[in-house]
């Protein structure tokens, strides 16, 4: 088994999160560049640089130059496997976010220098502190003018309720920044804009090395010399175990686009991120390094390949070996199933995988027999929990207008309410369908995705709902009498399960005390 142990301990499973435009697809880009996974980078907006970012696949993540699903890439770099989740930042589409951190062992934030802490940043941050993940943080974008880095430290700490340690840091910031010193590993590292190559590094044996005058100049070296006397002052000296715990956040700057300070936080991160953690299900604790097979499905997605209308499930592996065509069981549906063309994932690109370890994530080819959150284990009943999934906020009613198309939209959407990027409602009163969103952003998504990947044309009619609610009672009468009373507004979702639709927050609290009988669900796991 030593061998099943190494290959745990090589495993790198982390998600990269920040508010929009703070520059993760840019990092991760840049992590594949270093990775040896790409040979040149591409850019997400760039007038100069004709390819397009690799994690930034699908048609519309192009043309708007942002990220709208979670990709999954893989790649070796030294004797590690790094597994990089590139999330949407945008908050119409957090819940694929919330979901992809269920996934990831630690995790990498992005800060833009400029603007510092955001409120999507603060949110996801919530959703590591509930999970005690650990962070690190790499302040963006020092080729342009921003604010002072102690001020940002004092920001994170503020905003983001951790504490801090630089392990490297900036000298000078915007039109003048002529590098950064490593504390970490005490190196220099010179700038040279460059968007596709990386810059050089000179070796100093410590702070007071006169080479470091040659390079920035006086001014800048004693500088750098005051500012690292107050770090080691005020700062604690960084230990990995309040890193791991989640109490500490290690923070690096750089500059991703110019492939700046990359190196020195992918070097750093696979020494100190953890490998695969213990992950707690329902009925016990698994660890990593148990023989036998177990993971679960946190994402699915259409249309991976337009030619082939194809949906992938992604498992994460919590424990075991996977192996291509083993027989392993659905929990949810009690089969026995194998794989023939278990895939593992470059972006879009994909490779069939022979085994896989804990810590790697599996596309399984789809047919519709899997949904989110789904089990699969080598026998034994097992069920993860925590998988979010939030109560829309918006709703529209979907119409087709191109009749000779009503089958391919109905199978589009029908593909696309599998990843779990919006819920669809049937209202019982006129039978028309209702979809329910978290974001404006995602009925065009949606609407897009129709029409280029399934050639369906639909259009949005508006309609005024408050909230969605799941509704159960353990009175049979009383569920009935709310029903009747209420029956323009009741829906069924996908499972069939009664949904009252609320037109005003009024009406709702009318209803809970009309009705005590009935329980009032706002999240579809109840």
């Amino acid at each position: 088994m030593a061998n099943l142990s190494e290959e745990i301990s090589r495993r790198r499973t982390f998600a990269i999160i920040s508010h929009p435009d703070a520059g993760k697809t840019t990092l991760t880009e840049k992590l594949l560049l270093f990775g040896g996974a790409i040979h040149i980078a591409g850019a997400v907006k760039s007038n100069k640089i004709k390819k397009t970012a690799t994690s930034d696949w699908m048609e519309i993540e192009k043309q708007r130059g942002i990220s709208v699903a979670t990709s999954v890439m893989g790649f070796n770099y030294g004797d590690y496997k790094i597994n990089i989740l590139d999330t949407p930042g945008h908050q119409d589409f957090a819940e694929d976010t919330y979901r992809t951190l269920t996934a990831v062992d630690s995790v990498i934030i992005v800060v833009d220098v400029a603007k510092g802490v955001e409120q999507q940043t603060r949110k996801l941050m919530e959703v590591c502190r509930m999970r005690n993940t650990p962070v690190i943080i790499f302040v963006n974008k020092l080729d342009r003018e921003g604010r002072d880095p102690f001020e940002i430290l004092d920001e994170l700490e503020a905003e983001l309720k951790i504490s801090v340690r630089p392990l490297s840091w900036p000298i000078n910031i915007g039109a003048k920044f002529k590098g950064v010193y490593n504390i970490y590993e005490q190196s220099l590292d010179l700038f040279t804009p460059n968007k596709q190559k990386v810059s050089e590094r000179v070796e100093i044996e410590d702070i007071n090395d006169l080479r470091i005058d040659e390079n920035v100049g006086e001014r800048d070296a004693n500088k750098l010399r005051e500012d690292l006397e107050l770090i080691e002052g005020v700062y604690p000296e960084f230990s990995v175990e309040e890193y791991l715990k989640g109490k500490t956040a290690p923070v690096f700057f750089g500059s991703a686009l110019n492939t700046f300070g990359v190196k020195e936080l992918l070097d750093c991160f696979v020494k100190i991120a953890p490998s695969p953690r213990p992950i707690v299900a329902e009925e016990r604790q698994i660890s990593p390094d148990e023989e036998s097979f177990s993971g679960f499905v946190f994402k699915i997605h259409a249309n991976m390949d337009p030619n082939h209308r194809s949906c992938i499930a992604f498992v994460k592996i919590c424990s075991g070996k996977f192996e291509r065509n083993a027989n392993y069981k659905h929990i949810r549906t009690g089969k026995m199933m194998k794989f023939a063309a278990p895939t593992a994932f470059m972006a879009q690109k994909k490779n069939i995988v022979d085994e896989a370890y804990p810590g790697d994530i599996v596309g399984i080819p789809d047919t519709g027999n899997f949904k989110i959150g789904d089990t699969l284990t080598s026998g034994e009943q097992l069920h993860f929990k925590g998988l979010p999934s939030f109560s829309p906020e918006m709703f529209k009613y979907i119409e087709n207008t191109d009749p000779m198309k009503s089958k391919q939209l109905e199978k589009g959407v029908q593909q696309l309410m599998d990843e779990g990027v919006a819920q669809l409602f049937v209202n019982q009163f006129n039978g028309r369908k209702i979809i329910g969103t978290v974001g404006q952003l995602q009925f065009e998504v949606i609407q897009y995705r129709l029409l280029n990947e399934y050639g369906a044309q639909c259009r949005w009619e508006p309609i005024s709902l408050y909230k969605a609610c799941w509704i159960e009672s353990d009175d049979a009468d009383a569920l009935a009498a709310f029903k009747k009373r209420k029956h323009q507004f009741m829906a069924v979702d996908r499972e069939g399960r009664d949904v009252f639709l609320a037109d005003s927050n009024y009406v709702l609290q009318m209803a809970q005390s009309d009705f005590p009988k009935i329980r009032f669900h706002f999240t579809s796991e109840f």
